[in-house]
This record gives structure tokens, C-alpha cells and sequence, in this order.
């Protein structure tokens, strides 16, 4: 599977939507994910591929992790992947 597959399937889980209901252009807000659903799927995320998420929740916007769009979202993982296996 790849990482996008999987980052869907994590954002929906938390939206309560099917994967096919979220685009790469939807923001988590349009999914009507709240805070702590954000919280969740970065943890979520972090465990499905075993990296760290350098991301804040009290401070999301001065985060390196640009959660803005869901493909922002699969681009920062595959980022914190290659970066890992260096």
C-alpha cells in the first residue's frame, strides 16, 4: 500500500467518511475534522509508518509539517520517510 492509499484511509477513518470521499485538495476542516481528530490522525500517521511528525497542536501554524491539504499532508510523510531512511 502506498503512502497516500494509507494516509486517505487514516484521514477518512477520522472524518467517519469513505476513503473515496477525500481528495488530495481537501483540507481537514472540509472533512469536518476538528483539533483533536488533527491530533489524532497525526498519531495515527505516526504509527502507521513509524516516523516522527514534527508538528505542534498548540502552535499548528509554526509547525515544519504543512497540514493545509491532504496532499500536503502525504508529501510531508513521504518527506519524513526518504529523510528516515537516509
Amino acid at each position: 500500500m502506498d503512502v497516500r492509499t494509507k494516509v486517505i484511509e487514516i484521514i477518512a477513518e477520522q472524518a467517519v467518511l469513505e476513503p473515496s470521499d477525500v481528495t488530495m485538495d481537501s483540507t481537514l476542516a472540509d472533512l469536518g475534522i476538528d483539533s483533536l481528530g488533527m491530533v489524532e490522525s497525526i498519531f495515527a500517521i505516526e504509527e502507521a509508518f513509524d516516523i516522527s511528525v514534527p508538528f505542534n497542536a498548540n502552535a499548528p501554524n509554526e509547525s515544519d509539517f504543512d497540514i493545509s491539504s491532504v496532499a500536503t499532508i502525504v508529501a510531508g510523510v513521504e518527506k519524513l520517510i526518504a529523510e528516515q531512511k537516509t
